[in-house]
């Protein structure tokens, strides 16, 4: 396929892949009230557009840290992550590849998990997640395992070394963590509600 408006040096562009939309279900609400990032099962998520009331990672900004290093540690930057989904399918794999029997979804600070849409972790930045009782969140991409969410799992596990445990998270669960999200649309969301993720057109930019 070749640009109209660039006839002349026709470039060409790569295979766009239409877009399309899956069906999930809400399975569980968490949130993390206690002043740290571990999250535990609520009724329903209240969600303003700073995220979940109350919750850790609520707000309209947050403080760079490891994820960014192009700024200096606690530069204030906008919060694209209030909202932390997982599927229980990838952290099952997760699991097992850390020798484990389970990852509980509070241990690493989610706030909801959400079945039936397959690789949850991979659904591309830009995604909307419509929820049916009105709230909508917007993917900004995979939320990559971390060292700290390694160490609330291997607390959970003392017969076993905490440090090489917490470490195997971060390659076991590469890709199978999850994604992160703001709120694009408030609302509440209850257990057990339906949920369609839009994926948008998607390609990959060619080199130039």
């Amino acid at each position: 396929m070749t640009l109209p408006m660039f006839p002349d040096a026709a470039p060409v562009l790569p295979e766009i892949r239409p877009a399309r939309r899956i069906k999930g279900t809400v399975s569980h609400l968490l949130a993390a009230l206690g002043g740290d990032f571990p999250t535990e099962e609520v009724a329903s998520l209240a969600m303003g557009f700073d995220g979940v009331a109350g919750d850790y990672h609520a707000g309209p900004t947050r403080k760079s840290g490891g994820r960014e290093p192009w700024y200096p540690r606690g530069t204030e930057i906008r919060n694209e992550r209030q909202i932390s989904i997982v599927a229980a399918d990838e952290l099952a794999v997760a699991a097992a590849q850390m020798g484990i029997d389970r990852i509980e979804p509070g241990w690493i600070g989610a706030n909801l998990v959400i079945d039936g849409i397959p690789l949850l972790s991979m659904l591309p930045p830009r995604t909307q997640l419509f929820f049916e009782g009105g709230v909508t969140l917007r993917i900004d991409g995979d939320n990559g395992p971390c060292r700290i969410a390694g160490a609330s799992i291997a607390k959970n596990f003392p017969e076993m070394d905490e440090t090489s445990l917490a470490l195997s998270f971060v390659k076991a669960a590469k890709r199978r963590r999850g994604v992160v999200a703001w709120v694009e649309k408030p609302g509440v969301i209850a257990s057990g509600e339906a949920v369609t993720a839009h994926v948008w057109e998607q390609w990959i930019y060619p080199a130039g």
